[in-house]
């Protein structure tokens, strides 16, 4: 059985700097620093399910399954794993605000060959993380839950 800890993928606390609001009505596109300023995260969010605002933090979470032992989702839609409140088992996703499942489809190196970009659609709904390659590397994989909470 796998740990947790080997389906979170990236695991990062962001503060937001940036919010736009400007292309779509329930989309706004957030720009976010690690506390430890080695990341930056570019993300969509769905600002009517869950608003954010200059300034709050943040905790981000890539993971490859939403079980809490970390085993494989087993080809079940990613709604179907169980609701805790609805009779299902617990899931990583209890524990989060905001949840999405989505494809990785490109990496960047980055301009100063120390970092890598990584870029990932939810539904349409975009992410791009360019940071250390050490903390970027795990996410060569295809498909991703993000996990976001306050």
């Amino acid at each position: 059985m796998a740990s947790t800890g080997d389906s979170q993928l990236f695991d990062e606390t962001f503060t937001i700097t940036t919010l736009d609001h400007s292309k779509y009505d329930r989309v706004g596109r957030i720009g976010a620093t690690s506390t430890d300023s080695q990341t930056v995260m570019t993300l969509d969010i769905n600002s009517d399910l869950y608003p954010c605002a200059i300034g709050e933090t943040i905790h981000c979470v890539l993971a490859t399954s939403l079980a809490l032992d970390g085993s494989k989702d087993d080809g079940r839609g990613w709604r179907d794993i169980g609701r805790s409140g609805h009779g299902g088992e617990a899931t990583l996703a209890d524990m989060f605000d905001y949840v999405c499942h989505g494809k990785i489809y490109k990496f960047e190196d980055g301009e100063d060959g120390q970092t890598i970009k990584a870029y990932v659609s939810f539904g349409g709904l975009l992410m791009a993380l360019e940071g250390p390659y050490k903390k970027l590397t795990p996410l060569r994989v295809d498909y991703v839950y993000l996990l976001v909470k306050k």
